[in-house]
C-alpha cells in the first residue's frame, strides 16, 4: 500500500509536467518577446489564441509616454497588404484591438514602435499568427479538461504499476479507456462544435491532429483491453501508457482547425 502512494505520487508530477509542455509548446500559446529601447528593456506576452465574439487585444506595458506604436496585421493564410492601427493608451499601457473573424479564422501580425527618431520592427519577418475560437460554456470545457487530465493521470499509474509489478490492471484499463471516451470523444466533440462548429475533424472527415491525437489513444487503449480481457498481458498496458504519454506530449492545437477564407471551409492548418 505504502509503494502505491508512491506510485500516484510520481504519476501525478508525470502528468502535471506533461501537460505543462504540452500546453506551452503548442502554437496558441502566449508568445514571450523582450526587446530594447533607450537602454530599457521591455517584456510582453503577444496573444496567438482569441475566444468569443470580441476583439484580440494586443498589450504593451510600457509606461513611457513618449514611445508611440503601431500593429501591422492581415487575415492569414491570405497574399494581401497588411493594415494598421495605432495603439492608443490606456495609463500605463498601449493597447491595440485586431478587428474579429469567424471561428478558426486566423489573423498575422506584428508591431511597429517607435522611439523619438528609433523605429523598431517586432516579428515583421515571422508574424505573430492568432486564431479565433468561439466560447466553449464551461459545463463543456471544465469536464472535458479533467477526465483528459484523469486518463493521463490513471495511463501513467497503469504503466508504473506494471514496472513495479502491481496487480488490478485490468481494472485501471477499463478507467482509462472510460476517461478517454468521455473526455475526449464524447465531451471533446461538443468542444469542437461550440469552438469551430464542427464535431469531428479527424479521420476520416479531416486531419485535425488533436482529434486523430484522441482517436490513437482510444484505439490504442481499446486493443490493450481486449489483450488483457482473458489474460493477463502487462506489456501491453505498458506499451499503451508510453503511447498516451508520447501522444499528451504533442504540443497543443497543433495543425488544428483553419479557415480558408477563399473557399469559406475549415480545414486544418
Amino acid at each position: 500500500m505504502k509503494r502505491m502512494w508512491i506510485l500516484w505520487i510520481f504519476a501525478i508530477l508525470i502528468t502535471i509536467l506533461t501537460a505543462i509542455y504540452q500546453r506551452i509548446t503548442g502554437p496558441t500559446y502566449p508568445m514571450s518577446i523582450n526587446i530594447a529601447l533607450d537602454n530599457k528593456n521591455y517584456k510582453f506576452k503577444l496573444p496567438r489564441s482569441n475566444e468569443g465574439e470580441k476583439n484580440a487585444e494586443i498589450i504593451l506595458n510600457i509606461p513611457d509616454t513618449i514611445l508611440k506604436a503601431k500593429l501591422f496585421y492581415r487575415h492569414y493564410p491570405a497574399n494581401e497588404q497588411y493594415e494598421s492601427i495605432d495603439f492608443e493608451r490606456e495609463n500605463q499601457k498601449l493597447i491595440a484591438k485586431l478587428p474579429v473573424v469567424p471561428p478558426a479564422g486566423k489573423l498575422q501580425y506584428y508591431i511597429e514602435i517607435k522611439y523619438g527618431n528609433e523605429i523598431k520592427n517586432i516579428l515583421k519577418e515571422q508574424p505573430v499568427v492568432i486564431r479565433y475560437r468561439a466560447d466553449v460554456p464551461g459545463v463543456i470545457m471544465i469536464p472535458h479538461i479533467i477526465l483528459m487530465f484523469l486518463a493521463m493521470l490513471i495511463s501513467n499509474l497503469s504503466g508504473l504499476m506494471v514496472i513495479f509489478k502491481k496487480n488490478n490492471l485490468f481494472i485501471y484499463s477499463v478507467l482509462t479507456f472510460a476517461l478517454l471516451v468521455g473526455g475526449g470523444i464524447i465531451l471533446g466533440c461538443f468542444v469542437q462544435k461550440f469552438a469551430f462548429n464542427e464535431y469531428w475533424t479527424g479521420i476520416p472527415f479531416g486531419w485535425d491532429l488533436t482529434d486523430n491525437k484522441t482517436l490513437v489513444a482510444v484505439v490504442v487503449w481499446l486493443a490493450a483491453l481486449i489483450l488483457n480481457r482473458k489474460k493477463d498481458r502487462p506489456v501491453i498496458i505498458l506499451i499503451a501508457s508510453i503511447i498516451l504519454l508520447l501522444i499528451y506530449s504533442i504540443p497543443h492545437s497543433l495543425y488544428g482547425s483553419e479557415l480558408n477564407y477563399t473557399s469559406g471551409t475549415i480545414s486544418q492548418g
